[in-house]
């Protein structure tokens, strides 16, 4: 078997596609990253990586032997933690941007103030569907809380409101309503139960909820806005919410992990201090 110091840089050169952000992750020189990622690639008698001039990607084996490494790792770590109970040094999340920006990164604070020797490793999940590909151990997910052989928290239920530009003065109904194609309640929802008509018009038709809000902010219309999604908006005051009832819904945002991980007391208590910060940040926007 390789050493487990050419493994660990392997597989942090490969998930942050590059030698130089792997170097930074562990305080070494890129050219240390280089030599070991070259004495891998010499033990194993196959290059991991096509090297360029404007970087560095997987080669076939290095897609093939990525995850296999990084399911080792995983394992080690797990094993430790469950025999021994060390705290952990680092703590992966992933989660997609739009929940990155508006859940996770207000609550890092709190959270690194009270465990200042973990590291926060923090990566961006492309949509939803890349959930059940991706590895790595805490993700932030939207739905209900039912994620096979995974255990999940509820940091916030998802609350729907009409939402406009800052300093767009006009109020219900003069402004365009903003289409949100998907499985979220729509406008037709929100007008079943507040019994307030829907817009009359919808003038733009989007796919993401963070399309929805950039738009709106943007004076493209009103929104049917994610209060926990906006709330960077609303705080700058990018956006207002419309004095009009607001949509509960079924739906939340969930902290999730695998449910033979986070065993050990130390994990379970960062776990636990982790979901407060998130549930922390939410706060509360009128």
């Amino acid at each position: 078997m390789p050493p487990l110091d050419w493994l660990r840089i392997f597989e942090a050169a490969a998930r942050l596609q590059g030698f130089s952000a792997a170097a930074r992750e562990f305080g070494l020189t890129q050219a240390a990253v280089s030599q070991r990622i070259r004495n891998l690639e010499s033990w194993l008698g196959r290059d991991l990586f096509v090297r360029s001039a404007r970087g560095v990607t997987l080669t076939y084996a290095g897609e093939g032997y990525l995850p296999l490494v990084q399911d080792a790792l995983s394992r080690l770590e797990r094993g430790t933690e469950a025999m021994f109970g060390t705290a952990p040094r680092d703590m992966h999340i992933s989660a997609l941007s739009s929940h990155l920006d508006a859940l996770v990164l207000p609550a890092l604070p709190e959270f690194t103030y009270a465990h200042p020797n973990v590291q926060v490793v923090v990566d961006t999940v492309p949509q939803r569907s890349n959930f059940e590909q991706d590895r790595t151990a805490l993700q932030l997910r939207f739905g209900r809380g039912d994620w096979a052989r995974r255990k999940a928290a509820l940091i916030c239920k998802e609350e729907l409101a009409p939402m406009a530009a800052g300093q767009d003065n006009r109020e219900w109904p003069e402004i365009a309503g903003i289409k949100l194609r998907g499985e979220r309640p729509g406008w037709r929802d929100w007008a079943a139960v507040t019994g307030y008509p829907a817009p009359a018009q919808d003038r733009l038709s989007v796919d993401s909820m963070q399309h929805a809000l950039s738009a709106a902010a943007a004076g493209g219309g009103v929104a049917l806005g994610s209060v926990a999604l906006a709330r960077p908006h609303l705080e700058a005051g990018r956006l207002r919410k419309l004095a009009l009832p607001s949509l509960a819904t079924e739906d939340g945002y969930w902290l999730t992990w695998p449910e033979d991980e986070f065993r050990a007391p130390k994990a379970q208590q960062m776990l636990a201090d982790f979901t407060t910060a998130l549930r922390g940040s939410v706060g509360t926007i009128e």
